[in-house]
């Protein structure tokens, strides 16, 4: 079958014909049937450069045969137990020794499991209930933060989803980003009440929104002065923006820090980790609940001991970073040769073309985009094989394997798409 049979036949039987809605892409999306560097290849034969990255996780490119190689000998001797296994140890310290901060982990299955786990032990350890978010920043499918959230919530004009009652999101207050103002107002208007603000140290999911300087330590300062906890989710960030993630790259010391996607090389995980004296509130030592049959899943723990390793004793970080600023500038080269006032946004290895004349800094800014002509500009660009996340509400991303011949093959392929929907 071709894409829009498969398409068609998916409808039958899934919601949407999708599993998640970031993938239902208009008129239909491509069903990928094999992928390799940076590379899909769809049902149809047909070959995308990859930016989408799986939302994220593939730095070291598809089909990596290190990590290859890591999960074939995990599962060549059995893949799930319901025990601990050595690897989980050897990952536990590879984590904790390299990320600011952390002293102890709790590995669970996603960033939606981490960032609820994060908050709960946050709301456990200080006796608070109340907790602050970032409008436009995305922290998983969980009700308590399914409230003005960025991703599909954005895209599909969903930010507050039916079915959470309005008890359950009562403790939930939003400010915007990169507004300390608002932080310290509502602070002090809830004084003794707030548990932690969560937030995303990058907004990777209204696009690529970056903190203003001094932003996040500021942030941290005034959490500290009313005594709440700072919790960074660093799914998108962690072990991309450096071996230490947003922490060490902003110098900001986070309370609690939620970990995703490239830690487990593309396979399924979700991690939460704090110091000793937080951490130490999760059962089975402290009365915080969290548990999980696949909770550290060897075939994860396996491919992300190999995807790690291979940051920590590589390049590969630099050249994630270097492939993404080169993609950047040449797309500020496009758009002033053609007088366009677009914002390209990022931070190395993560960016945003915005389709807006003024520069991004919260959501509101965000939402004022063309995201109807981002959309026609992402559908142009699958037309001559490029696939970028199908919402000007998500972020581009780069892997190891986007090398010269990608980047400039993929700058032929942005303007012309500009070209063509301009």
């Amino acid at each position: 079958m071709n894409n829009e049979e498969l398409f068609q036949a998916s409808k039958e039987v899934l919601v949407g014909g999708v599993n998640s809605p970031v993938r239902a892409i208009s008129p239909y999306p491509f069903f990928v049937e094999r992928s390799e560097g940076a590379r899909l290849y769809d049902a149809e034969g047909k070959s995308y450069i990859d930016y989408c990255l799986a939302f994220g996780p593939m730095i070291l490119g598809h089909n990596n045969p290190t990590v290859r190689k890591a999960v074939e000998e995990r599962l060549s001797n059995g893949w799930c137990f319901g025990t601990p296994t050595e690897a989980e140890l050897e990952y536990a310290s590879l984590i904790t020794s390299t990320v600011p901060n952390v002293d102890k982990i709790r590995c669970m299955n996603t960033g939606t499991e981490a960032t609820m786990t994060a908050i709960r032990l946050a709301r456990g350890f200080t006796g608070r209930d109340k907790i602050i978010k970032i409008e436009g920043a995305f922290h998983g499918a969980h009700d308590a933060v399914l409230v003005k959230a960025g991703s599909g919530a954005l895209t599909h004009s969903v930010p507050n989803s039916k079915g959470i009652p309005a008890d359950v999101t009562k403790n939930t207050l939003l400010i915007p980003y990169n507004d300390l103002e608002a932080l310290e107002r509502v602070l002090k208007e809830n004084e003794g009440q707030i548990a932690a603000m969560i937030t995303e140290p990058a907004i990777g999911n209204a696009g690529c929104i970056l903190p203003k300087e001094n932003y996040l330590k500021d942030a941290k300062k005034i959490l500290e002065a009313h005594n709440s906890l700072l919790i960074l989710d660093e799914v998108i960030t962690g072990f991309r923006l450096g071996q230490g993630g947003a922490q060490e790259y902003f110098g900001v010391d986070a309370d609690i820090v939620t970990m995703g996607k490239i830690i487990s090389g593309g396979f399924p995980i979700g991690v939460m980790g704090a110091r000793h004296e937080i951490m130490d509130n999760i059962t089975p030592m402290g009365q915080v609940y969290n548990a999980g049959t696949f909770n550290g899943h060897p075939v994860s723990i396996a491919a992300g001991l190999a995807t790690l390793n291979l940051i920590k004793s590589t390049d590969a970080l630099s050249r994630i970073a270097d492939a993404g600023n080169k993609l950047q500038n040449g797309l500020r080269g496009i758009l002033q040769d053609m007088s366009l006032n677009y914002q390209v946004q990022g931070i190395g290895p993560m960016f945003q073309v915005f389709f807006n004349d003024n520069p991004v800094t919260d959501l509101d800014e965000a939402k004022n985009s063309d995201d109807k002509k981002f959309l026609d500009y992402c559908a142009k660009l699958r037309d001559l094989g490029v696939f970028l996340p199908p919402s000007q509400f998500e972020c581009c991303f780069t892997s190891i394997a986007h090398d010269q011949e990608v980047i400039d093959t993929s700058l032929e392929a942005f303007e012309t798409a500009l070209k063509a929907t301009h």
